[in-house]
C-alpha cells in the first residue's frame, strides 16, 4: 500500500461515455460531448488541488475522423469553442497546455487557435495539461520510426545508437513522464490505441462511469484503487519494496 501522499504525477484519461450518457437522456450526441467538457474542467480543477503534475487526455483520436461527417464537424466546432473559452482560465489557474497528435489534419483556424493557446500558457509550471488530438499510439511509434529511420539515412545516427531511450525522444509526449496511471470511464475495458508506449508499466483503472459524470469522487476511486497497488516493474515484490523504501 501506497502512503497517504503519493498521489500519481501523471495521469492519463481515455474520456468515453458522451454519446451513451446523452442518448440516455434522449438528447443528440453533441449534447454529451458539450457535458464532457464540463466535466473535463472539474477533473482538471481537481488535479489541480491534488497537485498531480501532468494529466494527458485523449480528446480525438485518429480513427474518430470515421464517425458520422456531422458529428465530426460538431466535435471540432466544440474543440475550437472550447478553446475560446477555457484557454485563458487555465491560464489563469497556472496551467500549460500542450497539444500531442497529427495537428497538421486540422484546418489553419483551429491549428492558430492551438498555438496561441501553448503559447499563452507555455510559462505556467502548476501542472501540465496535455490534449492528445488526431492521435493514436500506432501512429505516434511509426512516425517516432520514421524519424529515426530518416536521421539514420542522412547519417545523423547510426542504427546501433537507436535503444528505448532514443526511441522515446521521438514520441509526441516526451516532454512528459510515463502515466503512473491511466483511467478510462464508460465502462470498457480496453485502451484503444492510447499511449501504446508510454503505457507499459502504467497502473489501468476502468471505471463504468460515463465520462460526463465522471467528478473528484470518482477521480478519488481511480487514485485509491492507483495507491493500493505495488508497482514493480518487473521485479519481485520484495525486490520492489527494497527498492522504494
Amino acid at each position: 500500500m501506497k502512503s497517504d501522499g503519493d498521489i500519481p504525477a501523471h495521469i492519463a484519461i481515455v474520456m468515453d461515455g458522451n454519446g451513451r450518457w446523452a442518448k440516455q437522456r434522449r438528447r443528440p450526441r453533441s449534447f454529451g460531448h458539450q457535458a464532457g467538457v464540463k466535466a473535463l474542467r472539474h477533473v482538471v480543477e481537481h488535479c489541480g488541488r491534488l497537485g498531480v503534475a501532468t494529466l494527458t487526455v485523449f480528446a480525438f483520436s485518429s480513427e474518430n475522423w470515421n464517425r458520422p461527417q456531422k458529428e465530426v464537424r460538431r466535435l471540432l466546432d466544440l474543440f475550437m469553442r472550447a478553446l475560446d473559452k477555457e484557454t485563458r482560465e487555465l491560464h489563469e489557474n497556472g496551467i500549460h497546455v500542450r497539444f500531442v497528435g497529427g495537428l497538421d489534419a486540422f484546418a489553419p483556424e483551429l491549428r492558430e487557435k492551438v498555438l496561441q493557446a501553448e503559447q499563452l500558457t507555455r510559462e505556467n509550471e502548476r501542472m501540465t495539461l496535455n490534449v492528445a488530438v488526431n492521435y493514436g499510439g500506432r501512429w505516434d511509434i511509426v512516425q517516432a520510426a520514421r524519424s529515426l529511420a530518416s536521421e539514420a539515412v542522412n547519417g545523423s545516427i547510426r542504427p546501433e545508437q537507436i535503444d528505448e531511450s532514443l526511441f522515446a525522444s521521438k514520441l509526441a509526449l516526451h516532454q512528459s513522464r510515463d502515466p503512473d496511471l491511466l483511467i478510462r470511464t464508460g465502462g470498457e475495458m480496453r485502451i484503444s490505441n492510447f499511449l501504446l508506449w508510454q503505457s507499459a508499466y502504467t497502473e489501468l483503472f476502468f471505471s463504468p462511469v460515463l465520462w460526463p459524470d465522471f467528478g473528484p469522487e470518482a477521480m478519488d476511486e481511480a487514485i485509491a484503487a492507483y495507491r493500493s497497488r505495488e508497482r514493480r516493474f518487473g521485479l519481485t515484490g520484495e525486490q520492489a519494496r527494497q527498492k522504494s523504501a
